[in-house]
């Protein structure tokens, strides 16, 4: 009788190691979403069901200014990002291979292979320049050191679409006398719209939620979501942080479902 195929679920202890994961990563998560209901102020010991935290924390003016300002900053930084990401995941598929060609694909994803910390540091560095020859001081360096960050999480999506579209119909649009920007609009772009989407949503959810390029970059006064949570952790845990916390999970939840849809393979 054959041997049967090596399976790692089939090793002694499997089962447990994968439970115990599961439960180190999801059980402080859930914590922190189940007292964010807690009636009382304590954020370790319950005292019943409530909604009170979550209506205080909006109405704190800090916390409505700086959810508006992560907004504003992230939604331009997808916008930026996933439109800089497009040309570049174009301009490295659709050409034939060259030499040189996989260090660019290094460049674009520099951010990924670099610890944070040494980009946030870099940025700081030439933001301070910027803002000494110019005097300038507003959110435009957020903005703009968020874009850069974010580019190669907006650009594996859309380059990996890219590269999983047929050819076909982009080729037949060229036998039908169609200009490459015909091509562009007419074609390529309605197929690859959904990793647009995917890119753009990914980049969102990355600028909403940094932390260390926003501290070094940030001038006085432009605390973003993330920044003011921090603030407060180091004065006093409060439970509207925990409130404040779980809107910011239940919508990375709802994006990154998106996310899945909009990326799963087709039949």
């Amino acid at each position: 009788m054959a041997d049967r195929a090596f399976q790692v679920a089939r090793l002694p202890g499997f089962n447990t190691i994968a439970i115990m994961v599961f439960v180190m990563l999801y059980l402080p998560i859930g914590l922190l979403v189940l007292f964010s209901f807690n009636a009382g102020p304590s954020v370790a010991i319950w005292e019943g069901f409530s909604l009170q935290w979550y209506p205080k924390a909006w109405g704190n003016e800090q916390v409505r200014d700086a959810t508006i300002r992560s907004l504003i900053i992230a939604s331009s930084a997808a916008l930026i990002s996933t439109t800089l990401a497009t040309m570049a995941a174009l301009g490295t598929t659709r050409r034939k291979r060259s030499p040189g060609q996989t260090m660019i694909y290094v460049m674009i994803n520099q951010p990924l292979m670099v610890p944070e910390i040494v980009t946030a540091v870099a940025l700081l560095i030439f933001f301070a320049s910027i803002k000494v020859a110019t005097g300038y001081q507003g959110l435009g360096y957020l903005i703009a050191a968020h874009s850069a960050f974010c580019i190669p999480f907006a650009y594996l999506p859309i380059r990996a679409r890219l590269e999983g579209m047929d050819l076909t119909l982009e080729t037949a649009a060229a036998d039908l006398y169609a200009t490459p920007w015909q091509t562009f609009r007419h074609v390529t772009l309605p197929l690859l719209m959904p990793g647009i989407i995917a890119g753009m949503m990914l980049a969102f959810i990355t600028s909403l939620d940094d932390v260390v390029i926003s501290l070094f970059v940030k001038s006085a006064g432009q605390e973003t979501l993330p920044t003011y949570m921090l603030g407060q952790i180091r004065r006093n845990i409060t439970v509207e942080v925990n409130a404040i916390s779980t809107l910011l999970l239940g919508l990375t939840v709802i994006m990154l479902t998106v996310f899945f849809l909009l990326t799963r393979k087709q039949d």
